[in-house]
């Protein structure tokens, strides 16, 4: 399968600095990578006069460069990625008072047809659309998700809850840190579209909302209309978002390719137990 990306992040229309970083990579044939197929990373960086944007970008670099470097098995390489970037993040807070409690949330995608596997720290989230509907293939490592699983509020009341924004994990906050994985391999399809994206997104856009707007037209449209719909509605926080299409080689499907907004960093080059809407 062609495998094709668009990846953008916007300040929003509230910040000054934005904290978000994302990177998308696809191996050429001359990459030196142990990888084929292709690495999407989203990360949403807190804390400190410039801790959450230094977070952030260490957190893809760290991630992109010690899982295409692994021998190991996707899910094995995720997780060992994410704990390196979480001792970095952690040991370079240690040696800056300017930078102590900084952390990023992360969400990463690796796509090597015919399966997907996916890691995650925090809020920022990973859909699935497929055949016209929309999956929520993350679950949020948020005080409010959490009151939600418990049944103490309601997914309405949730929305809406002083506490929304405020995550229990986080890449770099600790010494050590629990990666959330999918528990197995995901087969995918061509026609598939993933949307990794950040709070500053979800937060102000329902599911289908987003669905709504992500299933039309080319990915780097497409994702520009995400960010511009967020902004339209407050743009209060940064906003991210990737869209990653898979096609059968040789369609006439438009070939997008990486693209930042005032990118923090730089782009470089559902399991079937989730159910469909909102956690």
């Amino acid at each position: 399968m062609n495998i094709t990306a668009s990846a953008r992040t916007d300040p929003g229309k509230v910040r000054q600095r934005n904290e978000d970083a994302v990177l998308f990579h696809m191996p050429s044939a001359a990459s030196d990578s142990l990888r084929s197929g292709a690495l999407a990373i989203l990360a949403d960086g807190m804390g400190g006069a410039s801790g959450g944007s230094i977070a952030s970008a260490m957190a893809v670099q760290e991630i992109s460069r010690s899982y295409l470097a692994s021998h190991d098995a996707p899910p094995v390489a995720l997780k060992r990625a994410a704990e390196s970037a979480n001792e970095q993040i952690y040991r370079r807070a240690l040696q800056d008072e300017h930078l102590h409690g900084m952390g990023t949330t992360c969400v990463v995608l690796a796509i090597d047809p015919p399966c997907a596997w996916a890691a995650w720290v925090g809020d920022s989230r990973l859909y699935l659309i497929r055949g016209g509907q929309i999956y929520q293939m993350t679950e949020d490592h948020s005080i409010v998700h959490e009151m939600v699983r418990r049944g103490l509020l309601k997914g309405e009341e949730a929305a809406r809850h002083e506490d929304r924004n405020v995550v229990t994990r986080s890449l770099g906050s600790h010494a050590t840190v629990e990666i959330a994985l999918w528990p197995e391999e995901y087969p995918v399809r061509a026609g598939d579209r993933f949307l990794l994206c950040s709070d500053g997104l979800h937060d102000l856009l329902t599911s289908m909302e987003i669905l709504q707007i992500a299933k039309n037209g080319p990915a780097d449209v497409a994702s520009g209309r995400l960010i511009d719909e967020a902004n339209a509605r407050g743009g209060y926080d940064n906003i991210s978002a990737i869209l990653v299409d898979l096609s059968e080689p040789g369609s006439k499907e438009p070939q997008t390719v990486p693209a930042t907004r005032e990118a923090a960093v730089q782009v470089l080059e559902p399991p079937d137990t989730l159910a469909s809407g909102e956690w």
